[in-house]
C-alpha cells in the first residue's frame, strides 16, 4: 500500500483509513481518477498522527482497524479542535449496525455499507464537499457588501447563519456542520413537514436511495444538544420532521 504522497494543494484531499489493502488501493485509484488527492492509512494510530499533521477535506473511515479502532479514532478526531470539522464517512459491513449508529452518534456525517461501488463512494465524497462549502449566494452577497443574513429564531432557539452560531436561551451550543445545516433548514421552514427524502437531498446532497436512518440518528443527536428546546423538532409520522413555531 502506498504511503501518503506530497499534497497537491489544488485538489481536495481524502484520507482513506482502511486496512484491507486491495480495497484501499481501489478507493485510492478511483478517487484520484475523479480529481482528488488520496492519502491512505492502514492503521488507526498512524492515521491519527497523519490526520493531525495534515488534516484532509474528508475522511473515509473503516471501523475495524489495527492499532486504534475506527470508533475511537472518530471520537478523538471530533474532540480535537484541529480535526473536529472534518467530515467523516464511515465504511461498515452489513452486520455492523450497532457500530454504524455509534459512529453517527460520535459525529460521523454518514456511512457507506460494504460491499459498495467505487462510483458510490466518489459521489458521496463529492456530496460531502458540496455541503462543506458556503452557498454561492452567500459568497456573492459578501463580495457585494450586502448586509448579513438575519438570525433565525423559534422559541428559545436563535441561529446566526453567517456566524455559524446557535444560542439556546442564553447559552451558546456547538453543533457539527451537518447538525447546523439540518437545524438551519428546519428553521427556514418552520411549521412545515419535511420528508426524510427531502432532508437527504437538501442536507446531505443525496439524490439516490439512501438509508433514512442517517436522518433519524442526526435528528436524535440534535434534539439532545438542544435540551428542552429539542422537543420543538417534531416527528411527523409517515413523513419526516417539522420544527414547531
Amino acid at each position: 500500500m502506498s504511503e501518503p504522497s506530497a499534497p497537491d494543494m489544488t485538489q481536495p484531499r481524502v484520507a482513506v483509513v482502511e486496512d484491507e489493502a486491495a480495497l484501499a488501493e481501489v478507493l485510492q485509484y478511483n478517487l484520484e481518477r475523479a480529481g482528488f488527492t488520496a492519502d491512505v492509512y492502514a492503521r488507526g494510530d498512524t492515521a491519527l498522527e497523519g490526520l493531525r499533521a495534515r488534516p484532509p477535506d474528508v475522511v473515509l473511515l473503516d471501523l475495524m482497524l489495527p492499532g486504534l479502532d475506527g470508533l475511537e479514532l472518530a471520537r478523538i478526531l471530533k474532540r480535537d479542535e484541529r480535526t473536529a470539522r472534518i467530515p467523516i464517512l464511515v465504511l461498515t459491513a452489513k452486520g455492523e449496525e450497532v457500530d454504524r449508529i455509534v459512529g453517527l452518534e460520535l459525529g460521523a456525517d454518514d456511512y457507506i455499507t460494504k460491499p459498495f461501488s467505487p462510483r458510490e463512494v466518489v459521489l458521496r465524497v463529492k456530496a460531502v464537499l458540496r455541503r462543506a462549502r458556503p452557498p454561492e449566494s452567500a459568497v456573492a452577497a459578501a463580495a457585494a457588501g450586502e448586509p448579513p443574513t438575519a438570525w433565525l429564531e423559534a422559541g428559545g432557539l436563535r441561529l446566526d447563519p453567517e456566524g455559524h452560531r446557535l444560542f439556546v436561551g442564553d447559552d451558546e451550543v456547538t453543533l457539527t456542520p451537518i447538525e447546523f445545516r439540518l437545524l438551519h433548514f428546519l428553521l427556514e421552514r418552520k411549521g412545515r413537514a419535511q420528508s426524510r427524502a427531502q432532508l437527504l437531498a437538501d442536507i446531505w446532497g443525496y439524490s439516490e436511495d439512501v438509508d433514512s436512518r442517517t436522518v433519524d440518528t442526526h435528528v436524535r443527536r440534535l434534539r439532545k444538544k438542544l435540551g428542552d428546546e429539542g422537543n420543538r423538532v417534531e416527528t411527523v409520522i409517515g413523513v419526516g420532521y417539522r420544527l414547531r413555531r
